[in-house]
């Protein structure tokens, strides 16, 4: 019964989104697609994307007084779903931009179709391909690099010699491992395991096991969403008495009841959104997020407790400031329009978002500085910014 509720709850979430989109069908000047995982594995993702693109429609629903149409797909956290759904939205809904969407290899999948096809795509998840071979996708999430050197400061801060290494075997787990890889030995600190894990596993004893073996000063994980607190678990279950570090795939509300005690204490990366009232008045993203959260709370009658939500609204802004000067030059709906949006995208300056001020150029996949991280402590349930 709770299996058929949850599926119930994110069936209507995508046909509440559907139809925010068909309502203005007929007046509507430009069409974003959004492909996100509603169910399966990622599912814990998807649904605050959806919800945060909610917020965001509600939010800034005209651009240049011309309505936006929003669509919205599940593609069941499936890389292949992911790139028939783009393919749908670009050939059969004739979308001007394509976002999307809960994990590395499905958003690399929809890059893909919109490269062929010549349609923008703003990603919500960190893009593992090479910029100058797809000119025609951005991504508003972090760099992953830029994440997990702030994760090896603090480890260095907290005389961390030697860390082993959990994480998901796909292109996430990659990303993680390889940024932990680069970052690691300039401060000091030697990596002593590369373990993996299946999305869809239900336990890493083994792999714990191994790790515990080498008494690592600190284990690094890299997972995401509600699969993600698997080694807290496990690494609790065995005793394990040394600091456990995460990244920014893991603020979410789902992670957190999950991890429940397991995950006390442990340190992360995250945008400032997840700890806006926490910040100083002055730190440059404060504002929009408070404003951010005020939407997200009147549209979804609940507040937000996780990062995701929050790049759904920041590409959402993106989208919004290039195309408004896009449409200067060309008309929504036309083959023109879409290379007018990507050179608009690709031309962005210091829009202030909830995760961080975005900036792009040709060539550069992600838009963030420093600016866009802080490091988080799980405290109790609840996320606090760390000294």
């Amino acid at each position: 019964m709770k299996s058929l509720m949850l599926t119930l709850t994110r069936g209507a979430i995508a046909a509440a989104l559907t139809a925010c989109g068909v309502a203005s069908a007929l007046a509507a000047d430009l069409k974003v697609g959004l492909s996100v995982s509603l169910s399966g594995p990622n599912s814990s993702l998807g649904v605050p994307y959806a919800k945060g693109m909610q917020a965001a429609l509600a939010y800034k629903p005209e651009i240049n007084g011309r309505k936006v149409q929003l669509i919205v797909l599940d593609d069941g956290s499936d890389p292949t779903t992911a790139g028939r759904n783009a393919r749908k939205l670009i050939e059969e809904d004739k979308v001007d931009l394509l976002m999307g969407t809960s994990g590395v290899p499905a958003a690399i999948a929809m890059a893909q179709v919109g490269k062929e096809a010549k349609v923008p795509m703003i990603g919500l998840t960190p893009i593992l391909l090479d910029p100058n071979e797809n000119p025609w996708v951005v991504t508003v999430a972090q760099p992953t690099q830029l994440m997990i050197d702030a994760v090896v400061e603090r480890m260095k801060r907290n005389n961390v010699k030697t860390v082993g290494y959990i994480g998901f075997t796909d292109a996430w787990g990659d990303l993680v491992y390889n940024a932990l890889m680069k970052a690691a030995p300039e401060a000091g600190i030697k990596v002593v395991s590369n373990e993996r894990y299946a999305r869809a596993d239900a336990s890493v004893t083994g792999q714990v096991l191994k790790i515990v073996a080498l008494r690592p000063d600190a284990v690094m994980t890299g997972g995401a969403g509600t699969p993600g607190a698997l080694p807290f678990l496990a690494l609790q279950e065995r005793g394990y008495k040394g600091g456990v570090y995460g990244q920014h795939g893991l603020i979410n509300p789902d992670f957190v009841r999950v991890v429940a005690a397991s995950g006390q204490n442990a340190l992360m990366p995250t945008g400032p959104v997840i700890v806006a009232e926490q910040l100083p008045d002055n730190y440059p993203t404060k504002k929009i997020a408070i404003d951010f959260r005020a939407a997200f709370q009147k549209v979804n009658n609940a507040p937000t407790s996780d990062a995701f939500s929050a790049y759904s609204f920041d590409g959402w802004l993106v989208f919004a400031d290039a195309a408004s000067r896009a449409m200067k030059k060309a008309e929504p709906g036309t083959a023109e329009f879409r290379v007018a949006l990507r050179d608009a995208i690709f031309s962005t300056k210091e829009v202030v978002g909830t995760h961080g001020v975005y900036s792009f150029t040709p060539g550069s996949l992600y838009g963030v500085d420093e600016r866009a991280r802080v490091i988080v402590k799980l405290d109790n349930g609840q996320w606090k910014l760390a000294p």
